[in-house]
């Protein structure tokens, strides 16, 4: 695959719709400190978990600790195998498990998108981790176990609005990340889709499957229409902690037609009640 071919798009038209891109898949919550006033993308952003704490890194385009020098296909392998560009193995705190499912034309786009933000020229901070986990070898092993690289395959059985949201909610705005629980060695249960998780420390997501007693169930899709673009519940009370800014920064963002596509698969789903 040649990934620097020529475009029939525009560099003007691929960043644009890196940009959207870019906002369906929430990057700017993970890779921005807005608890600490840090720079856009700049990274540094904590997350507790239970294998130890993890820094966001810097995605900007600054050609020493960003992004700035990697090129299409560096960036690809990265988002698609959890593999960086000195071969170095990923987290999977990193959700490529779930961006391996991403288009190329999304990935190129989010790539050109984030080759022209403003350059930040901030170290990356090393993770507070445990010594049995600063050894890249348990992610190769993890890798093995519980990556399933290749892109999203739509269901022909399905309708092109179901297909869309399940590529939105499954791929690229990786919602089984937060709200789907996980194993012992952190991969998701997906017998348990969107049955709600920890987040580490005293967050967690919340059942968003369609049960009536835990999840969202008794929501019309209008209502989660409304709460995906707004952070409105029909209670009428407002997302708060994580949720707000995924709305906030991203899906506030999306078309009502991509919202009422993820609306309509998630309702789809099988109704969870996670004990």
């Amino acid at each position: 695959m040649l990934i620097d071919s020529p475009s029939v798009h525009s560099a003007e038209d691929s960043i644009e719709r890196g940009e959207y891109v870019f906002r369906a898949a929430g990057c700017e919550s993970c890779h921005t400190d807005a608890d600490h006033d840090g720079e856009f993308l700049a990274g540094g952003r904590a997350f507790d978990t239970p294998f130890g704490g993890f820094y966001s890194p810097n995605i900007t385009s600054d050609k020493t600790h960003g992004i700035g020098s990697w090129t299409a296909e560096e960036f690809i392998r990265a988002m698609r195998e959890g593999i960086g560009p000195e071969g170095q193995d990923y987290y999977p705190v990193f959700p490529y498990a779930t961006y391996t499912r991403v288009s190329d034309d999304d990935l190129l786009a989010m790539y050109a998108y984030l080759q022209q933000t403003p350059p930040v020229a901030q170290p990356n901070r090393p993770h507070d981790l445990p010594w049995y986990m600063r050894f890249r070898t348990a992610n190769w092993i993890w890798k093995l176990m519980f990556l399933e690289p290749g892109p999203f395959r739509p269901d022909t059985g399905r309708s092109s609005t179901w297909n869309r949201g399940a590529y939105l909610v499954t791929a690229l705005a990786h919602c089984d990340e937060c709200h789907t629980p996980r194993n012992s060695f952190g991969a998701l249960d997906l017998t348990r889709r969107m049955a709600g998780a920890a987040l580490g420390g005293d967050e967690s997501a919340p059942n968003i499957s369609p049960d009536t007693a835990k999840g969202i169930g008794n929501w019309r899709q209008a209502d989660l229409v409304r709460y995906l673009s707004k952070g409105i519940r029909p209670d009428e009370e407002f997302a708060d902690g994580a949720m707000a800014e995924v709305i906030d920064n991203g899906l506030s963002h999306l078309r009502v037609e991509d919202l009422e596509a993820m609306a309509e698969y998630l309702m789809s789903l099988p109704a969870q009640q996670n004990p």
